[in-house]
């Protein structure tokens, strides 16, 4: 259940995401783009980032991603060259599947192409792993020729898609890895390669690395994860020394000729950005990773944006690489490390959509609750149990009265009328035939009844009455049928049927006495016809006044036997169907009280601002839309087969079932109108005031809902990494709005604070209705300014202490701690 709710949720969410808006765009980046996966834990960044890039770049179809791992990530491969083309729907070859490839327009395709290194025997000892995988790499030279032809297929891949680029001049590298993994150890190797690969085709290539920290991952190994996390980090001071220069026979030919890869002194990097799932503030970040990877694609697009025509920045030139690279640097020339905050606004479609479920689902059961109030004669006849419709159903169990007319044909005993007449009717019965009458009545009537009794299917019968009345009659639910035959409820159907039950039992023994009275009478007294000195006569004539009279009568106690039994037989049911549809309707109330944990769950994980009052108005606009419906298509027009159909049916089967046909109309009839038509800023102001009366000065105005969207976003994007110091000395911010930049609110923003801001602000434009979104981004700071370092290095000198190597190049060459 909780399943079905999630996927619905996450449809509608998904759906919504598509329409962008009701007209949302894309931006397009620049120059072909690479991202390049080191080690086998980045693996887990490539889905989410090629899914947010394929919605937010319309030309995402030609980026490349390429994988270096031990095969030991999802999809991992065997050692070698493994080019894999993600772009047939549903596929998931290599445990990736191409976001929305099924609505992917056009030829153009996403690709992820790997290369897996064997670690050989290096990962038998793991003192020295990374120091071995290090060394491996160069004595293997197949494996190195394996990725150079890897490496320039992806180059020939991306030629392939160079209509879908402005320019082919540049191509953006951006290297992705985790701090704590062994593969890192190559990345100079790999990423010059690359480089120089690419340089082949390309005027230049400009190369950034995005390191990322997994605090939360070092749980069970802290110790040698942190260690193996500094040894890279004082790598990676070497790599972006001004001074550090790189030579190594990379290029290998098919000839297994090697050709140098060399590299100047500068840095290897333009920028490196350390990012880490535990932001400044020292918080967990809720989403784990997945900020981090928003982060890398968007800082990805603020470089490498394709300007839209007719558009402008409101900053008045946008990002410039050039002057943050400056800004980040010391006046000695060190270049400064830098990381990011990322933060969206955007309407939380997963909790509207299980807000309004909910919702519905209330309008629902509130209008089965609302029970008409009938008299007892109404209900009575609502379950087929009026007195009337009971004595039709007896009338049809017991025989017709024929065969009394037939007894009359009866054979008889040699008794004169003169001896009769001063008999009890008891005793003439006795005389004349023994005991044949009541043995023919009880084979022709009374088993003949019982048999018919036998085979009624009493219950069934009622619960069919009682589930094509519901079908029939939308005012009466579940709820009535619980509430009717609850005998603690005054003017209940069962409190009516026990008293039917007392009224024809009393009846039922008066007559019966009544008829062992008359049985006592005289034959003689008798209003039959009687003709003197005519015995055969009298006795013909008794005989057949006698089976008229008392034959008849016994007819009419068994009509009455009868009708109690089914009374009796009803009460039984009656006494089981309460308890059969209390226990629906405690399981409805059941669904409803899942609904409203689910919904107020999915506002709880919104931001507790921009997830206000989200019960309260999609209230309000659910039972809006609820009753416009049923005010064109009739009341009860959510029970009719088209909509909802008989709860009970689908109750009976099963809650899945159930919410499934729930989710169904919900989708169609509710959360397609236009009341969900709406910007994400109106739709936020609505939410705002829609707990406030009219005429009520305390309704929030504009200006205040974009001074609080403002805040929210800014505390959001608090940049995503622990430094000791928060204002360490070189700290340098700029920061960026992606949205309509004609939007009230990306101009209210664009001058907020205008006059006392210290950081660059800058808007990318990206016209939408759905939502805005903010980068954050930081720079200046150095090894030793991270906490991460300050704390590993601890574990890293111990490690050392006690025979691990984890570093490749020679330890001279490595800064020292800080």
């Amino acid at each position: 259940m909780e399943r079905v709710l999630e996927r619905f949720a996450a449809g509608y969410a998904a759906d919504q995401d598509k329409l962008s808006g009701k007209g949302d765009d894309q931006s397009s980046i620049h120059y072909p783009a690479v991202f390049l996966f080191i080690g086998d834990k980045s693996a887990e960044a490539i889905e989410p980032m090629m899914r947010i890039n394929h919605k937010k770049w319309d030309n995402s179809a030609g980026v490349m991603y390429f994988h270096v791992g031990t095969g030991s990530a999802p999809g991992g491969t065997t050692p070698g060259l493994a080019n894999q083309e993600f772009g047939k729907p549903g596929s998931t070859q290599g445990g990736i599947r191409e976001p929305g490839a099924d609505e992917a327009s056009g030829s153009a395709l996403l690709r992820v192409s790997r290369f897996t290194i064997d670690a050989g025997p290096a990962g038998n000892d793991p003192k020295t792993f990374r120091k071995a995988l290090y060394h491996s790499f160069y004595r293997n030279e197949e494996q190195l020729y394996g990725l150079n032809r890897a490496l320039r297929q992806l180059s020939y891949n991306i030629a392939d898609y160079g209509r879908l680029y402005s320019s082919f001049d540049r191509i953006h590298l951006s290297v992705i890895t985790r701090v704590d993994d062994p593969l890192n150890v190559f990345i100079p190797e790999i990423s010059l390669l690359a480089q120089s690969i690419f340089a082949q085709s390309f005027k230049s290539v400009q190369m950034d690395l995005y390191a990322l920290i997994s605090e939360r991952d070092q749980m069970e190994s802290f110790g040698y994860g942190s260690s193996a996390g500094v040894a890279f980090l004082r790598e990676l001071e070497v790599m972006q020394g001004s001074d550090y220069r790189f030579s190594a026979k990379l290029h290998v030919t098919e000839d297994g000729l090697s050709i140098p890869v060399t590299h100047q002194p500068a840095p290897l990097f333009d920028l490196v950005y350390v990012l880490s799932d535990k932001n400044e503030r020292g918080i967990t970040a809720a989403h784990g990773m997945q900020d981090n990877y928003e982060i890398i694609c968007h800082v990805s697009l603020l470089k490498n944006r394709k300007q839209k025509e007719g558009h402008y920045d409101l900053n008045a030139g946008g990002y410039n690489n050039t002057s943050f690279k400056n800004n980040v640097m010391t006046e000695s020339g060190r270049q400064g490390y830098v990381s990011a905050g990322f933060s969206r606004v955007k309407r939380p479609n997963e909790s509207i959509a299980l807000a309004v479920l909910y919702h519905f689902y209330g309008g629902l059961l509130s209008r089965m609750k609302n029970v008409p109030e009938w008299g007892l004669k109404e209900k009575m006849s609502f379950f087929g149990l009026d007195p009337a419709a009971i004595s039709g159903q007896a009338e049809r169990m017991v025989p017709d009265g024929g065969k009394i007319a037939e007894m009359t044909g009866m054979m008889t005993h040699p008794v004169s009328y003169g001896s009769l007449k001063r008999m009890t009717l008891r005793d003439a019965e006795e005389a004349l035939f023994g005991g044949g009458c009541e043995a023919y009545f009880q084979s022709n009537y009374v088993q003949e009844t019982e048999q018919r009794l036998k085979e009624q299917q009493t219950g069934e019968g009622l619960r069919e009455r009682i589930r094509r009345r519901l079908r029939e009659r939308s005012a009466v639910g579940m709820f009535g049928i619980a509430l009717w035959t609850d005998e603690k409820n005054g003017g209940s159907v069962l409190e009516a049927v026990r008293s039917r039950i007392r009224d024809l039992a009393g009846h039922l023994e008066a007559e019966k006495a009544e008829l062992a009275s008359y049985y006592d009478e005289r034959v003689e007294n008798q209003p039959f016809p009687k003709r003197p000195l005519m015995e055969k006569h009298n006795v013909r004539s008794f005989i057949r006044f006698f089976f008229e009279t008392v034959y008849r009568r016994k007819l009419e106690l068994l009509l009455l036997e009868t009708e109690l039994k089914l009374y009796r037989r009803y009460e039984a049911e009656l006494t089981q169907i309460h308890a059969e549809y209390k226990q629906k309707a405690l399981e409805l109330t059941g669904l409803q009280e899942m609904l409203l944990h689910a919904a107020r769950a999915s506002i709880r994980e919104a931001d507790d601002y921009i997830g206000q009052n989200i019960m309260e108005y999609y209230g309000v606009v659910t039972e809006e839309l609820m009753r416009e419906l049923e005010a064109r298509r009739g009341e009860g027009v959510f029970f009719g087969e088209r909509y909802m159909g008989s709860l009970a049916e689908l109750l009976d089967e099963g809650r899945e079932r159930l919410l499934l046909r729930l989710i169904e109309v919900c989708r169609q009839e509710l959360l397609e109108s236009e009341a969900f038509d709406q910007t994400f800023e109106e739709e936020l102001l609505n939410r705002a005031n829609v707990t406030t009366e009219y005429g009520n000065r305390q309704v929030l105005s504009k200006e205040e809902l974009f001074k609080k969207l403002y805040r929210t976003l800014e505390e959001h994007a608090v940049i995503n990494l622990r430094l000791l110091e928060y204002t360490q000395e070189h700290r340098y911010e700029e920061k960026y709005f992606f949205g309509d930049a004609e939007s009230e609110f990306i101009r209210y923003a664009a001058g907020a604070d205008e006059t006392s801001r210290i950081y660059k602000l800058g808007v990318v434009h990206e016209k939408r209705s759905s939502g805005v979104e903010k980068l954050n981004l930081m720079g200046g700071f150095h090894l030793e300014d991270l906490m991460y370092y300050r704390n590993g290095k601890v574990y890293y000198e111990t490690y050392v202490q006690n025979g691990y190597e984890f570093h490749g190049i020679e330890a001279e060459r490595l800064p020292e701690l800080k």
